[in-house]
């Protein structure tokens, strides 16, 4: 890849100094920060990153790195179902080996398209009065690719708290990619459930609050946003983007088990569509 492609990118702080590998992270992550949030806001919203802010896979885009932008079949044939996160450790090892750069990595991340208004949504939130939304981010995408975009969009300020899978470069300029946690959930990949992350965050931030949120949204679009979403209660909002497989499985739900899924669904084809929602129920 030549360098002109590169001189437009963010270069980012350095990376954080290594975590104690064996403590609960979601716990340590959730305890030093989330406390400095603002305790008088009337919302929370989740969001998840790949499909649902931008309009790909995060981690299909950085096959474009790769010699030829595609991977080789002996490195596909290695993914197991349920264990994604050690195939991209793997796809990661592979683009260092054929030196693939940090800076090659942050651009083909800065080049992905918003999906359609979505930062037309965020700007909506960001001019909402100061004690209306507490925006969180929950991906199984990876923290560089997360962090690499947002920045070049100029949107991170409006995240307050971000989970996801921890990624930082070695010595030898390779990513390296780990498990945000451990469960056991039967529904999500070894490495994260984000049903657990709602739960364990709205159940810290109502403590620290002394009170619950007025509602909860979840904006989403895959199978394993479905799972944080049957957490919702009948006041909350989950918004589906329309056809994907977290639409279908509530669509589904609804149909085997009426009642189950509790929160009440609003299926988006743009960022426009969850305003058109959010600005009826601010306004409550």
């Amino acid at each position: 890849m030549g360098d002109s492609i590169f001189n437009c990118c963010y270069v980012p702080p350095q990376p954080p100094g290594k975590e104690e590998h064996r403590r609960s992270r979601r716990t340590e992550i959730m305890a030093s920060h989330s406390a400095s949030i603002s305790p008088n806001k009337r919302f929370l919203i989740f969001f998840d990153f790949d499909e649902t802010i931008v309009d790909e896979t995060s981690d299909d885009m950085v096959v474009e790195a790769a010699p030829g932008q595609h991977l080789p079949g002996w490195l596909k044939d290695t993914y197991r179902p349920g264990r994604y996160n050690e195939y991209m450790q793997r796809v990661l090892a592979y683009l260092a080996e054929q030196g693939v750069t940090e800076s090659d990595l942050r651009c083909i991340m800065e080049k992905i398209p918003a999906s359609p208004g979505m930062l037309t949504l965020f700007q909506f939130l960001r001019t909402r009065p100061a004690h209306d939304f507490e925006v969180v981010l929950v991906s199984d995408a990876n923290t560089f690719f997360i962090e690499a975009w947002l920045r070049r969009a100029g949107v991170r300020q409006l995240f307050h708290r971000i989970f996801t899978n921890p990624a930082t470069f070695n010595k030898n300029g390779r990513l390296v990619l780990r498990p945000f946690h451990s469960h056991e959930c039967q529904r999500c990949p070894d490495n994260m459930c984000k049903q657990v992350v709602v739960r364990d965050y709205v159940a810290r931030r109502t403590q620290e609050r002394g009170r619950p949120y007025q509602r909860i949204f979840y904006v989403g679009d895959g199978a394993n946003d479905f799972c944080p979403a049957l957490s919702l209660g009948p006041r909350d909002v989950a918004f589906p983007r329309r056809d994907f497989p977290m639409h279908r499985l509530i669509t589904e739900t609804h149909e085997a088990m009426p009642g189950e899924f509790k929160a009440v669904t609003v299926p988006w084809v743009s960022g426009e569509d969850v305003i058109m929602r959010l600005r009826k129920l601010v306004a409550e």
